[in-house]
Order: structure tokens, then sequence, then C-alpha cells
């Protein structure tokens, strides 16, 4: 023989469950809206004259190496991932880039004074030798990115001839 709980306690035990179904469903609906709000994509479709790459006159090997692993975010041309579709995470992206461009552009590099290119130089320089760019948050999910010991040598020893002159 199987005994009924009164009605009481069924409706007790519903309601938190209500609650939280009204919660989940205001919290899609705004999910959903919040899709509308897209940032502008930082998406250049010109060559830039200032670029750090023709400035410099940048071997191929070193080229390919800093449009891999820096320009995403430090220059006017960014290739987004799939994700970067979805909000919020576009608005993560968009200031994260609009940081990385605002401390360094390679696209404008050129128009920096000689002094602050230098300086640039010498930033880019110590964080790669530190291992401390590009970011690890940004070469977990872009594999490419990560710059093996080799590669980190090659481009520090780089840099260091440019500072020589």
């Amino acid at each position: 023989m199987t005994t009924r709980r009164p009605a009481v306690f069924l409706s007790v035990k519903s309601a938190p469950l209500k609650i939280l179904k009204k919660i989940f469903g205001v919290l899609l609906l705004l999910l959903v809206a919040i899709q509308f709000f897209r940032p502008v994509k930082n998406q250049g479709r010109q060559e830039y004259t200032q670029d750090f790459l023709h400035q410099y006159q940048a071997p191929p090997e070193i080229s390919d190496m800093l449009k891999v692993a820096c320009y995403d975010c430090h220059s006017n041309n960014t290739r987004y991932p799939w994700y970067a579709n979805i909000q919020p995470v576009a608005w993560y992206l968009t200031n994260h880039i609009r940081d990385g461009k605002k401390d360094l552009n390679f696209d404008e590099f050129g128009s920096y004074t000689p002094k602050r290119q230098q300086h640039k130089l010498e930033e880019i320089q110590s964080q790669v030798k530190k291992g401390k760019m590009p970011l690890a948050s940004y070469t977990l999910i872009h594999a490419d990115a990560r710059l093996t010991v080799a590669q980190r040598d090659t481009l520090v020893h780089w840099i260091d001839g440019l500072l020589q002159h």
C-alpha cells in the first residue's frame, strides 16, 4: 500500500522549482536578446603602409610568426573564431583587442615616434623572452600561436638586431 502525501507538501516542494524555471526562462530570454547587440569587428580591409613588418622588412619566418601569434590582438585586422559571434563573448574579445591595440598596434607602428618605436621593440623583446606574450589565455585556444623556445629565441635575436641600429 502506498501512502499519498497531502497536496500541501507537493505545492511547497514545487514552488522553488517554479521560481527556478522562471529565472531560467528570463536568463534564456536575456541571452537571446543580447545576440542582437553586436560590437563592430576589428577587420581592416586595407594594406597598411605604416605596418611593422613593412617598416623593418621582416623576413618571412618572423613575419609569419608575428601574424599568427600577435596580429589578432595587436593590429587592425583580427581573425575571429566561431565563438566570437556569441554575446557576451564578442564583447569580451572586442575589449581585449581594443586594449591590445591601445598598447601596441603593429599596423600603425611606423607612425610612432622613433623613441616610442624603440621602447615598443624593447617591450616586445622582454615580453616574448619572459613568455608573457602571446597570452596563455590566447594560446590555450589558438595552439598555432604558441611559440616554441626556438621561435622565441629567433624573434628576440631579430629584435636585438633592430635595437642595435
